[in-house]
């Protein structure tokens, strides 16, 4: 299996004067869940080259066994120094697609014509696409084929606006995912706020926050399993 992930490009945090960027351990833990199934794994961004790593991800707070592993390696810091562009990319070439979050996506990804056509053509080829945390954000000019927005009527989560909330950017952020997955028709759902919390609706799979992103992953592997049988 060859999956794709789709990281940011975006380093700014509004007006803040901050940095923010990918959630390590979004792309981290899925990583080495993909490696451990013996999927070939290819990073991308808007930009291409290195995207910007949310600094707050990767405090002493933030840091999981799998974002250390991550550091040590030289093999995965060097694909994440030279992504490709995402414009040079196509579904046609992966079995999935998987974004982690972070702020960085709700700026660039969401608004990202590139982005929008890969989600799209995947799952219109039958191929599924996994959103952690902020990314779910990033399906809301997605749709259908019969222009309806691709979130409306299926099982969703994301951030949730407490978690916004919790981390004192409902203001900062241009959209709240919880928000905006709702106004999009989308069936929200979601647990206490940091809990590991992942919805599968058919070919898309969305998780609430950094917890989700392992959970994801192995969702994402257990459909293709089941497909692959």
């Amino acid at each position: 299996m060859k999956v794709l992930v789709v990281l940011t490009s975006h380093d700014q945090l509004g007006d803040t004067g901050r940095k923010t960027g990918f959630w390590l351990e979004e792309l981290a833990a899925p990583y080495y869940r993909f490696k451990n199934a013996g999927w070939e794994v290819v990073l991308a961004s808007p930009e291409g080259g290195q995207p910007p790593l949310d600094p707050v991800s990767n405090e002493p707070a933030s840091q999981t066994d799998d974002t250390r592993r991550f550091e040590a390696d030289a093999e995965a810091t060097a694909a994440l120094a030279s992504t490709a562009r995402l414009d040079s990319v196509k579904a046609d070439d992966f079995d999935a697609v998987f974004y982690p979050g972070g702020h960085g996506p709700l700026w660039d990804l969401a608004e990202d014509a590139d982005s929008v056509r890969l989600i799209e053509s995947t799952l219109r080829s039958g191929k599924p696409v996994t959103l952690v945390c902020h990314a779910p954000g990033v399906l809301r000019h997605a749709t259908d084929e019969d222009g309806t927005p691709l979130v409306r009527g299926k099982d969703v989560t994301g951030f949730t606006n407490t978690e916004e909330d919790g981390v004192g950017l409902t203001d900062v952020v241009p959209f709240l995912v919880e928000d905006e997955l709702t106004r999009l028709g989308g069936r929200y759902s979601k647990t206490d706020d940091w809990q590991p919390y992942v919805v599968r609706d058919g070919l898309l799979i969305t998780g609430q926050n950094p917890a989700s992103s392992a959970p994801a992953a192995d969702a994402l592997i257990a459909l293709l399993d089941e497909r692959t049988g």
